[in-house]
């Protein structure tokens, strides 16, 4: 894709990298061409024009809505090594940490933002010795395999388990029970993205290079307060 661009003269491009590559960066940059970056997955190259969420206040609020239920033992799954999964954990470990519950290192599982990931995280989570009464799935898809994992063991959702995701793709308000979730402002990160890259193309300064939209937790059916101890 790196060939059309220089070769149609493009005058700007918009970016959403499925993972963290300077190398297309790089390039745009020697070629003079001006970009900017939706949801970018790391520190590629420093400077770079970028739009994003506010990824570790989504994090904070899923934990601490979670916490107001009176959840004290929440697991978290996190993804790939992005930033966005470093500020989500981070997030999750500051509201622990305000509310003064210790942070439980079983109860952190790796991911891949991926469904099937989910599923694995969920499954090592519940044979743990005191598994989780709430999972912060880390985004919506890992939730849907945390879903899957409590269905295939005769759990309910959220009888027997709170479940939050992250994102708020347009298919989890149809799960049963509709998930709770953190959204991310996608079409306006997009928007932003765009004006970001006409001001460039127009030869104007940026105020900042990295901006981040605000998420907000959507409160829906997949949380419910802990089941007392028998």
């Amino acid at each position: 894709w790196m060939a059309r661009v220089v070769e149609h003269g493009t005058d700007g491009v918009v970016l959403v990298l499925p993972d963290e590559h300077a190398a297309p960066l790089e390039e745009l940059r020697r070629q003079g061409i001006p970009f900017a970056v939706v949801d970018d997955r790391g520190e590629s190259l420093s400077g770079v024009p970028s739009v994003g969420a506010t990824n570790f206040a989504g994090g904070f609020a899923a934990t601490e809505y979670l916490l107001s239920l009176g959840h004290r033992r929440i697991a978290a799954i996190g993804g790939q090594a992005y930033r966005c999964t470093t500020a989500r954990l981070a997030g999750y470990r500051a509201a622990l940490q305000e509310a003064g519950v210790p942070l439980d290192p079983l109860l952190t599982q790796p991911g891949s933002f991926r469904q099937e990931a989910g599923y694995a995280a969920a499954n090592a989570l519940l044979d743990a010795p005191e598994p989780p009464t709430a999972i912060f799935a880390g985004n919506d898809l890992q939730a849907m395999g945390v879903y899957r994992a409590l269905y295939e063991r005769g759990l309910r959702v959220p009888d027997d388990m709170s479940v939050v995701g992250f994102d708020d793709l347009p298919l989890v308000a149809l799960l049963t029970p509709a998930l709770t979730t953190v959204r991310q402002p996608v079409r306006d990160m997009g928007a932003l993205a765009t004006r970001m890259l006409l001001r460039m193309i127009a030869g104007k300064p940026l105020e900042s290079p990295r901006v981040e939209l605000a998420t907000s937790l959507m409160v829906r059916e997949s949380c419910a307060p802990p089941r007392p101890l028998e």
